[in-house]
């Protein structure tokens, strides 16, 4: 036997190792399902996952490689809890869409996906119990922020329970590949912001029609010969796409951060961020005197944003996020304060800071 074979043998080995653990893994996974069904606990625990990634994350001396080790255990997470208990999450759709990405992100490939049409589809879904998560776009590095999931937190009474920030890569596809063939290109209007200038350079007098999705257009191009779209590497293996391009984006550094949205917020995890909602009252200073209690507790406010109330000419609600749990001491002094100058507060949640 060559070296070579006895490495070889050696790994197959070990793999068979790794098979024996992770069935003996599951076996304790399930007793404790069993024993979480039997005193009424909820099945699904984020903390508890939240934690065993950062203790595997502590101990990893390599040299395997910490982020791939992490994907590796959010998919054994996954299916542990998929044998548990399905969870259900609904997403902004169709399928293949960056919303669908990120959600597969946080839940691995074991959860039961429900993509809806409208973000305000996926309020709903929630609210009447057909999903236990839902997730939806909130703001763009390059684009900024999504104002109609905003709007929906002003009458809705879920809460954050996850943020996710999920890097975003945006390419040209078509059924050709090829760059002669296309007349038209669909495009959802943040991804054609997004991929503005390269299309500019690349496809100029060629016009860009909007598309409620960056999926939708790649499935609409999916029997367009003539047509190219703006979509994920995903949507192309989804719909058989070839690619003309790959990373059309303008900016290398694009992020979306997406929410995932629960009747429930998580407890702290010692590096927290809380988003609230408030309107303040129409007199001057009124803002300053709702950021000061902030300042005074020395709480950093990551973001703040304003949007019409739609209910008065010329009345504003303000989102705030801001660095920590409601439940620390110092958040909850400053929101007390806060609430007393404002005409409406409400607290959107209270999740884990994404890395």
């Amino acid at each position: 036997m060559s070296e070579l074979d006895k490495l070889r043998k050696k790994i197959d080995e070990l793999d068979l190792k790794i098979l024996e653990l992770l069935n003996k893994r599951t076996e304790v996974v399930l007793e404790v399902g069993k024993t979480k069904q039997d005193k009424h606990l909820k099945v699904y625990s984020p903390e508890r996952e939240r934690a065993i990634l950062e203790r595997l994350k502590e101990k990893n001396s390599g040299p395997f490689p910490t982020d791939t080790l992490r994907l590796i255990y959010e998919e054994i997470l996954s299916a542990s809890l998929a044998l548990q208990q399905p969870l259900k999450v609904s997403y902004l759709g169709p399928s293949a869409t960056f919303t669908h990405l990120a959600a597969k992100r946080q839940f691995g490939s074991s959860a039961d996906y429900m993509p809806e049409s409208t973000i305000k589809e996926v309020f709903d879904s929630v609210s009447r119990d057909k999903a236990r998560y839902g997730v939806v776009p909130i703001e763009n590095s390059t684009e900024g922020i999504v104002n109609y999931t905003l709007d929906m937190f002003v009458d809705s009474d879920l809460k954050i329970a996850f943020e996710i920030m999920l890097p975003i890569s945006h390419n040209l596809l078509s059924k050709t590949g090829k760059k002669a063939d296309i007349k038209k290109i669909y495009s959802h209007s943040q991804a054609r912001a997004q991929c503005r200038g390269w299309l500019e350079s690349n496809f100029p007098g060629i016009p860009v029609i909007e598309e409620l999705s960056t999926a939708a257009a790649a499935k609409r191009v999916s029997k367009d010969t003539s047509a190219a779209a703006v979509a994920s590497e995903l949507a192309a293996s989804e719909y058989n796409l070839q690619f003309v391009e790959k990373g059309i984006e303008d900016n290398k550094t694009n992020f979306t951060r997406f929410l995932v949205i629960a009747k429930e917020s998580l407890g702290k995890t010692g590096r927290d961020k809380t988003s609230i909602m408030f309107s303040v009252k129409d007199k001057p200073g009124a803002l300053y005197l709702i950021l000061r209690p902030f300042a005074r507790h020395r709480i950093n406010l990551t973001k703040i944003e304003s949007r019409p109330s739609k209910r008065k000419a010329w009345e504003y609600f303000f989102f705030v996020d801001l660095e920590g749990h409601i439940d620390d001491k110092g958040v909850r002094k400053a929101i007390n304060s806060v609430k007393k100058e404002c005409l409406f507060f409400k607290v959107l949640g209270s999740y884990p800071s994404a890395e």
